[in-house]
């Protein structure tokens, strides 16, 4: 690695304008990364970036669409361009629209899922790969969800989309054996952010709060990222396959306890 170990390692974090993404590029940022936080909306990632910085971390924004090529060159481009080495890519940009069921659900809604989840995390690794190896010591995370181990009614894009990724992560760890490179899968089950279920429901507030009606202590975007940074900062040799976490009230993807 030569004079990369005497740098501050960059983490580059997709989806960082809100929730898990937001959390994460925080919770690094203390622990000693320099974050690159990527995501489409300038305006909160600059709010982020200055928050990191008055809490004594360091940061860059990076306007980034994951579906675009020129987007994500550009975002490895200003990776490139930080003194120090890129060590970490964090795969969090995703999402779900709708709960309709197979036999009616838009396919507009199916293909924005797996261009968004799959395709966009594949398109983020296959361009960062490059810095990961250079660093000696690299580690790609991908946060997924519990849906890419379960199905559920109505959630048959979603979970597509969650099984796809999956099978990519596990795919990408085989064809990395033998180069300095760990592949780690993130799993969060029922978590409660600010526009997960809202950008799901089409900005309906009152079906988006009803997911979560009842639960008593659902996950929050804290929770997953303490469990992303817990990996990132294991010895190199420690490879964390698969995290899955859920809430105590949820004990499978779609069996959950809820109060009145």
């Amino acid at each position: 690695m030569g004079n990369n170990a005497l740098m501050t390692p960059v983490a580059i974090v997709t989806g960082a304008s809100s929730g898990i993404g937001a959390a994460t590029a925080r919770r690094l940022a203390a622990e000693g990364f320099h974050v690159l936080a990527a995501a489409r909306r300038a305006d909160r990632l600059a709010e982020l970036v200055e928050e990191i910085e008055k809490n004594g971390g360091t940061a860059t924004a990076a306007t980034c669409d994951i579906t675009s090529d020129e987007s994500v060159a550009a975002l490895v481009a200003t990776a490139t361009g930080l003194p120090g080495p890129v060590t970490l890519l964090v795969n969090n940009a995703g999402g779900a629209i709708g709960l309709d069921p197979v036999e009616s659900a838009p396919i507009a809604d199916w293909q924005w899922m797996y261009d968004v989840n799959v395709l966009g995390t594949l398109r983020v690794t296959q361009a960062v790969l490059p810095l990961l190896d250079a660093s000696g010591a690299g580690t790609v995370i991908v946060v997924s969800s519990t849906a890419g181990i379960d199905v559920y009614e109505g959630g048959g894009g979603y979970t597509a989309a969650k099984h796809a990724e999956t099978a990519l992560t596990r795919t990408l760890r085989l064809e990395l054996l033998g180069r300095p490179i760990r592949v780690i899968e993130i799993d969060p089950g029922m978590v409660r952010t600010d526009e997960f279920s809202l950008h799901r429901f089409g900005g309906d507030a009152e079906r988006a709060a009803a997911v979560y009606h009842g639960v008593p202590d659902p996950l929050v975007a804290d929770d997953i990222a303490d469990c992303i940074a817990w990996c990132a900062t294991r010895p190199q040799h420690v490879n964390v396959d698969r995290l899955v976490v859920r809430p105590l009230a949820q004990a499978a993807q779609h069996r959950v306890h809820r109060v009145s």
